[in-house]
């Protein structure tokens, strides 16, 4: 059943909460939803049939949460704060915090700001492309960076476009077609695509605490491979699932064992 919980600027924050035991925090990723990302890959019941209890939320902009047009409502510094409003609302303490994508640079920067709050943290859909800052090699300059402000502007330029046969790179062309699917709102999506984003580095991230572990698909283009990430936290891991891209890693079964092995370590 959908709960609301209202966020420190006024936007209203929906989520659910399914299950008992350890509860286990969920925040999809861009252009997608609670129940898109988690629910019906099989996440719900892959947690809940381990015991643990799940918390998923609608991210600002996307399923039933509210959802502004101004690209500064996206930081995900005041995303991660929707976060915290949502446990807050839910009544629990530490967690066990997933996060896919954007989703897992919005978990990046709830642990770094809260870590009495993450027991331990799933990073999906996040790799080593999480450092790069804009400049582009010879390498990967056809692909869409999400670390490179450019990319982005692309990508959101592409939602916004009237007739999207016009648009010819394939990364921004596949995020207009995911955005096109019935009940999102690509003013909303263009803008959350255009907010400032400040990543962390590697020396930050080494002086966090908690158990991380970092997943990504081995065909993921927008991620490359999980390892430089997870290196970069004093107690990282990587797995990565094969053959599988940003689109297909978040129901894998490697991924979903990996995850449930992961917090069943205490």
């Amino acid at each position: 059943m959908t709960e609301f919980t209202t966020a420190k600027d006024g936007v209203r924050i929906a989520y659910e909460v399914v299950g008992e035991g350890a509860p286990v925090m969920l925040v999809h990723g861009f252009g997608s939803s609670r129940r898109q990302n988690w629910q019906e890959t099989g996440w719900y019941t892959a947690l809940t049939g381990a015991g643990h209890q799940v918390i998923a939320m609608d991210c600002r902009g996307h399923g039933e949460s509210g959802k502004p047009h101004e690209p500064e409502a996206y930081d995900h510094t005041i995303m991660k704060d929707d976060v915290l409003a949502v446990l807050d609302a839910a009544g629990v303490g530490p967690v066990r915090l997933m996060g896919y994508s954007m989703g897992g640079y919005i978990s990046i920067h709830l642990l770094m700001a809260a870590p009495a709050r993450v027991e331990r943290l799933v990073i999906g859909g996040v790799g080593a492309t999480y450092f790069r800052d804009g400049t582009r090699g010879a390498d990967d300059a056809p692909a869409v960076r999400m670390g490179d402000p450019v990319a982005r502007d692309r990508v959101a330029d592409a939602l916004l476009v009237a007739d999207k046969s016009t648009i010819t790179d394939p990364g921004a062309r596949m995020f207009r077609d995911f955005a096109d699917q019935p009940g999102k709102d690509r003013l909303a999506l263009a803008a959350c695509m255009r907010a400032p984003r400040r990543n962390f580095t590697p020396a930050e991230l080494a002086g966090a605490g908690a158990p991380v572990l970092v997943v990504c698909g081995e065909n993921d283009n927008l991620t490359g491979p999980p390892g430089p990430l997870a290196a970069a936290f004093g107690n990282g891991n990587a797995v990565t699932v094969p053959r599988r891209d940003h689109m297909t890693t978040v129901g894998d079964k490697v991924y979903k064992q990996a995850v449930l092995k992961f917090f069943e370590n205490e």
